[in-house]
């Protein structure tokens, strides 16, 4: 960050609302409505088909969050076709989540403010529940087109944008013609509320919970379970540390599923130029590997009283 930057930073909070009454609290009402959706299911029971309708939506909408809002849309760490990027944004925003010209804008502001004051949804200044959830109604529904001028230039993404609630709501009326009220009340709106949920996770829980591999200028953490409840994107203080990387999983053991479908789909020719880690961040993974096994031998043993040993 530079010198300007850390300064307004300093100088400018990203949270609007100082109390819970600042909020606003008309627009939580549809937020609310949609957690009380799976209630309906006691009614009207439930069969094991919307349960599977459950898993399925959340699985390939939250790739919608990962694979399209986050490593296209807001890093473009990949590249596609035009007809291929609607289809991106069109899937992304069945997750309800505003639209991806609104999603993107917020999400470089989060990299370029990481944990200062200016972040939108830092944990670390604004605690827990407002980088969770509160942000999002922190009288921040307008998007900033200056900060997506490389996607703004697209009258699609633009109507889409504007129009952000269109395809969720195609969507569950789709799943409602095909499965009937139990399978909008589970298929739907149940994988509706663990997809935000898990996806919020990544704004709220990786600043505070998890290891660091690398020293970065914020608290990201990479968290192994984190990455698993939201296909890959768990390994957040590698992504924090190299944003450019499709990949965040930055090795083998690093489960990063996101990243294996979109080598899928670069595999069938519907994107190309898939960046990866240069070597340079792997050579610094490794000294900070280095770094804490010498800081490990050279602290003394708990409880024992024994002096430092001395490294070989």
């Amino acid at each position: 960050m530079s010198e300007s930057s850390a300064s307004t930073a300093a100088t400018v909070s990203g949270r609007k609302a100082r109390r819970l009454r600042d909020y606003e609290w008309g627009a939580v009402v549809p937020f609310v409505a949609v957690h009380l959706m799976p209630l309906g299911a006691l009614a009207t029971g439930a069969h094991v088909r919307d349960f599977v309708v459950c898993a399925v939506l959340y699985v390939v909408r939250m790739f919608g969050v990962t694979g399209a809002y986050h490593r296209y849309f807001s890093h473009r760490t990949y590249k596609t076709s035009r007809w291929f990027q609607f289809v991106l944004a069109v899937l992304a925003q069945s997750s309800s989540q505003r639209g991806v010209l609104w999603w993107a804008a917020h999400h470089r502001d989060h990299h370029k403010y990481s944990d200062t004051p200016r972040d939108p949804h830092s944990p670390i200044q604004h605690g827990f529940w407002h980088a969770h959830v509160g942000w999002i109604y922190d009288h921040n529904s307008e998007t900033n087109h200056a900060r997506v001028r490389d996607l703004a230039k697209y009258p699609e993404l633009v109507w889409l944008d504007k129009y952000w609630w269109v395809p969720p709501t195609v969507l569950g009326f789709a799943v409602w013609l095909l499965f009937g009220w139990s399978g909008l009340f589970i298929g739907f709106g149940l994988s509706t509320v663990l997809l935000w949920h898990g996806t919020f996770t990544i704004n709220s829980l990786t600043h505070l919970i998890g290891k660091r591999r690398f020293e970065t200028t914020d608290e990201s953490r990479n968290h192994w379970l984190l990455a698993l409840i939201t296909l890959g994107e768990g390994w957040h203080n590698n992504h924090h540390y190299y944003q450019g990387s499709v990949r965040q999983g930055f090795y083998w053991w690093e489960i990063d599923v996101t990243y294996y479908v979109i080598r899928a789909l670069a595999a069938l020719g519907l994107v190309w130029d898939v960046r990866k880690p240069p070597a340079r961040v792997y050579a610094e993974a490794e000294r900070a590997r280095g770094r804490k096994a010498f800081a490990d031998l050279a602290a003394p043993t708990e409880g024992t009283g024994e002096p430092p040993r001395k490294a070989a």
